[in-house]
C-alpha cells in the first residue's frame, strides 16, 4: 500500500529533521504502511511530538521505540474486525484480461505442490496450471505478484499437453488445479473443463481436485462430471470473506454451490484455509463447522483441510504494495519452517476449536493439515504421519474408497 501524500510528506520533514538513518526511516516507513493497512493511521500523528526538542538524538530513538511498541501490540492483540465493511475493496474484475497462455508448446503442464516444505507433512500434492493468475481479490494472496497485473492466462490447447502426461495406470494420484489460480475463475473458457473432465474419465486412478471461492458452477450443473472429480470451496467466515476476501462468492454462495455438487452425485471437500485469529474467530468458524454437518453427510465430503497465514519476505513486501485496507499483517509474525506465521500457540488455539467441532466426523471422512507444524497434528488431531508417502497414501485410500462408493450407488441407478 502506497503511503498517502500526508504521511509522506509528514515522514519526509521527520526524516530531515531528526537526521535519520536509512534504516530507520525504512523500519518507520514499514511501520506507517502497516498502520494504514490496518485503518490506524492516525497513530502516527498522535505518537509524534508537535516539537523538536534540543537532543534531537535521544528523542529520535525514543520516538522509534515508543511507535514500534504500538506496531507489536496491535500485531500481539486480538485482531478486530467490527468494522469489516470499511475494509471492502473497490478491486474490480473489470480491471483484468483473459489471454491465451505465453507457455511453450513443450511446457509441462503437471507440477508439484508449489509450497511443499521438508519441514512440514506434505501430501504430495501434484499440480496441475491450466490457468496463470486469478482476478479475484483476496488481500493475503501472492499469486498476483508473479504475473502481470491485470492479466490472467489460461490454457488454450490444454487437451495436447494433457495427452503428453504419463500416467501409471497402476498408481493413484491426487492433482489439484487451484494453484495457480481459482480452479472455475475462467468457468470452460478455451475449452479447459471440457479437457480437464477427458482427462479425468480417461484416468479414473486420478482424484483430480477443483479448488475454487466462487460459485461459477454452470457448466459442472450442465454436464456429466466424473466421479473421481472433486469440488472443493474454500471456505472462511463472512467477516473475513468481506474483510479480505474481495469479489470472491460470499460463504452461503459456496456452501449452496458445494451442495449442488453433491446433490449431482460428487465429492466435495472444503479448506478452512487462511484461518485467520480475530476477536470472533471461536464462534465464527464453529457455526460453519455446525452449518456444514447440518447441511451435508460425511459420505458426501472427501475432505477437510485447515490451515493458516503464511508468507515470505518477498511477499510481505508485495501485499504492502496493495492498494487496499487489510488487516492480514497485524498478526505476531514467528520463524513458522522457513517462513512467517502466527506462534505455534495460537495455532493450536484455532485449529483446535474448529476440529473439536466437527467431533461426530473424527473418524468419518479425512481432516488434514496443509503445510502446518508436526506438532499442530499431535496437539489437535492425536496422531501424525511419518512422511510425506504416508500421508499421501492414506489420503488417496480415503479419497478412492469414497469415489468407488459412488460409482456402486450410481451403476445400481
Amino acid at each position: 500500500m502506497h503511503l498517502s501524500e500526508e504521511r509522506r510528506s509528514f515522514l519526509k520533514d521527520k526524516f530531515l529533521k531528526y537526521r535519520m538513518t536509512f534504516q530507520e526511516a525504512r523500519k518507520l516507513i514499514e511501520m506507517s504502511i502497516d498502520f494504514q493497512m490496518w485503518d490506524n493511521e492516525n497513530i502516527l500523528l498522535e505518537l509524534w511530538p508537535m516539537k523538536v526538542s534540543e537532543n534531537s538524538k535521544l528523542e529520535k530513538q525514543k520516538i522509534i521505540r515508543t511507535i514500534e511498541k504500538k506496531w507489536n501490540e496491535l500485531k500481539e492483540s486480538a485482531t478486530d474486525y467490527s468494522q469489516a465493511e470499511k475494509f471492502k475493496s473497490d478491486f474490480s474484475l473489470g480491471n483484468y484480461k483473459f489471454l491465451p497462455s505465453k507457455k511453450e508448446a513443450e511446457d509441462t503442464i503437471l507440477g508439484k505442490c508449489p509450497v511443499a516444505s521438508p519441514k512440514t507433512l506434505c501430501c504430495n500434492l501434484q499440480t496441475l496450471d491450466a490457468v496463470d493468475n486469478c482476478s479475484f481479490g483476496c488481500s493475503y494472496c501472492s499469486i498476483q505478484s508473479f504475473y502481470p497485473e491485470g492479466e490472467v492466462y489460461f490454457e488454450e490447447n490444454l487437451m495436447s499437453k494433457l495427452n503428453r502426461v504419463e500416467i501409471d495406470p497402476d498408481k493413484k494420484y491426487h492433482i489439484g488445479t487451484g494453484q495457480s489460480s481459482d480452479s472455475l475463475l475462467v468457468g470452460n473458457r478455451g475449452g479447459i473443463l471440457d479437457d480437464l473432465m477427458a482427462f479425468a474419465r480417461k484416468n479414473p486412478n486420478i482424484a483430480l481436485e477443483l479448488k475454487t471461492k466462487s460459485k461459477n458452477i454452470h457448466y459442472l450443473l450442465q454436464n456429466d462430471i466424473p466421479k473421481n472429480v472433486i469440488c472443493t470451496w474454500s471456505i472462511n467466515t463472512q467477516t473475513i470473506i468481506d474483510a479480505e476476501e474481495h469479489n470472491t462468492a460470499s460463504l452461503e454462495e459456496r456452501l449452496q454451490a458445494a451442495k449442488h455438487m453433491s446433490e449431482k452425485g460428487n465429492l466435495v471437500g472444503f479448506h478452512f484455509h487462511p484461518m485467520i485469529h480475530y476477536n470472533e474467530h471461536k464462534k465464527e468458524y464453529a457455526l460453519i463447522a455446525k452449518k456444514i454437518q447440518e447441511m451435508f453427510t460425511f459420505e458426501q465430503i472427501a475432505l477437510i483441510s485447515i490451515g493458516t497465514l503464511t508468507f515470505t519476505k518477498p511477499v510481505m513486501v508485495e501485499l504492502r504494495k496493495k492498494r487496499v485496507l487489510s488487516k492480514v499483517l497485524q498478526i505476531p509474525m514467528v520463524d513458522a519452517a522457513g517462513k512467517f506465521s502466527y506462534p505455534i500457540e495460537t495455532k493450536i488455539e484455532l485449529f483446535k476449536n474448529l476440529y473439536d467441532s466437527f467431533a461426530p466426523w473424527h473418524n468419518k471422512l479425512f481432516f488434514y493439515f496443509c503445510m502446518e507444524d508436526r506438532k499442530c497434528w499431535q496437539e489437535v488431531f492425536k496422531y501424525e504421519y511419518r512422511d510425506n508417502n504416508e500421508f499421501e497414501k492414506a489420503m488417496l485410500s480415503s479419497y478412492f474408497s469414497k469415489i468407488e462408493k459412488l460409482k456402486s450407488i450410481e451403476n445400481h441407478l
